[in-house]
């Protein structure tokens, strides 16, 4: 298990250097000049535009752009914007942020589903798992930027009972963006666990353990769930990952100063470095809880192994 770690472990540098490089490629490509926008209204002057382009190489090849920017890579420094403030204080600014919302909705996207789908696998064709049926590919089938809309109408301005928008309620402001956040993930757990519980119940162990007269609970519990979880725990898993690289709509319209909407407002200024650090961050996230995906693998069923 330990060779597998490491060895998983150095494959992610040529995947962040890779990903990094795709990213920093489109940023190149986009249309436009970044500095001339630094002015607003009061266009700099020539000389100004010219030094600002010197100092951020805007001046050279694509390649040698990124060579400057992956020697500073190496030693720590992520670049700064075009306002000479450093990545790296950007990202410490916005990560918190989308840390507390993406643990708020992992927590509905566990609880929720996972209590869902358990009582929709064990009671099939009953109402409630039709109910879980109905009501999962409703919410899937609506685009998140219509559900956060409409939870901030019902919900907050409606029956008031979240804030709609910005953190000043402290945790309390991250309930209603957080579950907006967790619906479609919170649904796919919720048909998954149904299915992947339903499967294993038709399982000859568990047809085993029913005839020695186990109770159904501990069928449940102890034999069919575990091995049930392995799909859901695959997929929770990457989500987290996902999650903490940030969510663009749900930020954006809770006003949610994280990650997420950060990158919106820089591909909007062009400001490559801080596309290209939080993006970089994002794609760890991402492979870092795959690793740990894979490694809980081999605690939920003792037959995987990684030699």
């Amino acid at each position: 298990m330990g060779r597998y770690v490491a060895r998983r472990l150095l494959l992610t540098i040529p995947v962040l250097l890779g990903a990094s490089f795709l990213i920093f490629a489109m940023v190149y490509a986009l249309p436009g000049d970044p500095i001339r926008a630094l002015g607003g209204d009061r266009p700099l002057s020539p000389a100004v535009i010219a030094e600002l382009r010197e100092r951020f190489h805007l001046n050279d090849p694509l390649y040698v752009q990124y060579w400057e920017y992956v020697k500073g890579l190496f030693q720590g420094d992520l670049g700064t914007d075009f306002r000479g403030r450093p990545v790296l204080d950007t990202i410490e600014r916005t990560l918190p942020v989308t840390v507390k919302l993406a643990l708020v909705a992992i927590v509905f996207e566990a609880v929720i589903g996972l209590v869902a789908g358990v009582l929709a696998g064990i009671r099939r064709n009953s109402f409630f798992d039709n109910l879980v049926l109905v009501s999962t590919t409703l919410v899937v089938s609506i685009p998140i930027l219509v559900l956060a809309f409409f939870a901030q109408l019902l919900f907050g301005l409606r029956l008031q009972w979240f804030p709609i928008a910005g953190t000043n309620e402290g945790l309390y402001s991250y309930l209603l963006p957080g579950l907006v956040l967790a619906s479609g993930s919170l649904a796919y757990v919720a048909r998954l666990t149904r299915t992947s519980l339903a499967e294993n119940l038709r399982a000859d162990y568990v047809r085993t353990a029913r005839a020695k007269g186990l109770p159904n609970r501990t069928v449940i519990v102890r034999h069919t769930l575990r091995n049930s979880l392995i799909p859901v725990v695959t997929y929770i898993g990457a989500d987290i990952g996902t999650l903490l690289g940030g969510a663009i709509v749900t930020e954006t319209v809770f006003n949610l100063p994280g990650i997420g909407r950060e990158v919106f407002n820089s591909i909007r200024s062009q400001e490559g470095a801080v596309v290209v650090g939080i993006v970089t961050l994002m794609v760890f996230f991402f492979i870092f809880f795959n690793l740990v995906v894979d490694v809980l693998y081999a605690v939920l069923d003792p037959r995987i192994r990684y030699d």
